[in-house]
């Protein structure tokens, strides 16, 4: 395997991300679409989730594909991207046809940004227009760390933020992650100057800050639970591929995903934490043995998880009013 010439996401073939933060409210939203509806599903390990037309995806379900996904901070007020995303789309003519009706189907989740030290005294929801700011911005190139869904995220210890990553597998099937970084748990190992994700590093992609010769699994006390109270927390992420899997193996691939979360962040799919995994194919190449090559699927999707997880808080940058520190800050390379 190898990354993608973007080693984004958008490295599968026809899809487009888009990014829309308000710098003030430190908080945003992150959309994934593409010129026509794709196959997804879901998977949700965490234990306080926030999410929108999930149901839809199960794989008994009647929807054929979605228009877009959305990852948004905000908490529950987030939810509310994807309506903005939803009228957007209904206005350039796109959704699930109902008759003479058109229904653009948009799935969501959010993340915790509450407590952030953002200004979060808004008159109207603003997160509908950022919903169809992070729309209109889609395309297949996109900026990392504090930005989109990522802008207000922390980990246990620094700023989180909006990671993504991609791998081309020898049989040329595609496949990418993006994720929003904003667990209870810590990216970074005991002595704060390591990833957990380390192993799955390409070309210094996170700073080639290699392994942690320190043994032990004790974590220092948690940075963000002091300063949030302990309220809220939340890995959200989409993995995607342009292999053709229906619904069933959209679901296999976004559940074989999460691993890629339990191995970038320790604890992982806590009781506070909404950790959900969307899986989403394009379906453009067909596979010549579908059990093996999900398998495989499933392995580099977990692995781009885990990088892109890396990645976000490595860009990760600072801004006026933080409440907590990024990575390069405390290593001093911010500069």
């Amino acid at each position: 395997m190898r990354p993608g010439p973007r080693n984004l996401i958008t490295d599968v073939a026809g899809l487009s991300v888009g990014n829309a933060q308000d710098d003030r409210l430190k908080s945003g939203t992150t959309v994934l679409t593409a010129d026509r509806p794709f196959t997804a599903s879901v998977a949700v390990q965490g234990g306080a989730p926030g999410t929108r037309e999930t149901d839809l995806l199960a794989p008994d379900k009647s929807a054929p594909g979605v228009d877009a996904l959305v990852l948004s901070g905000g908490s529950a007020f987030g939810l509310a991207a994807a309506q903005g995303v939803m009228e957007a789309l209904h206005d350039a003519g796109r959704g699930f046809e109902v008759f003479s009706a058109q229904v653009p189907l948009v799935s969501a989740a959010i993340l915790f940004d509450l407590l952030n030290g953002g200004d979060k005294e808004w008159q109207a929801n603003p997160y509908p227009a950022l919903g169809r700011a992070a729309l209109a911005a889609a395309g297949p190139d996109f900026a990392l760390g504090s930005i989109g869904a990522g802008t207000g995220a922390q980990t246990a210890q620094h700023k989180g933020g909006l990671g993504s990553a991609s791998f081309v597998l020898e049989d040329g099937v595609s496949v990418g992650a993006l994720v929003a970084v904003n667990p209870m748990g810590s990216v970074t190992t005991p002595s704060g100057r390591h990833f957990w994700a380390a192993p799955f590093e390409v070309d210094g992609e996170y700073g080639a800050l290699g392994f942690d010769a320190s043994e032990g699994f004790a974590l220092p006390p948690s940075r963000k639970v002091t300063a949030m109270a302990g309220q809220g927390n939340t890995t959200i992420a989409i993995v995607a591929t342009d292999a053709a899997l229906d619904k069933a193996q959209c679901h296999r691939l976004a559940i074989a995903a999460h691993d890629g979360i339990a191995r970038a962040i320790l604890p992982a799919h806590s009781p506070m934490d909404g950790d959900c995994v969307f899986a989403a194919a394009t379906g453009t190449k067909a596979l010549a043995d579908p059990g093996v090559q999900l398998a495989q699927l499933g392995h580099a999707a977990s692995l781009c998880l885990s990088r892109a997880i890396a990645r976000a808080v490595w860009e990760a940058t600072p801004a006026p009013g933080d409440t907590l520190p990024t990575l390069r800050q405390e290593l001093g390379r911010d500069g």
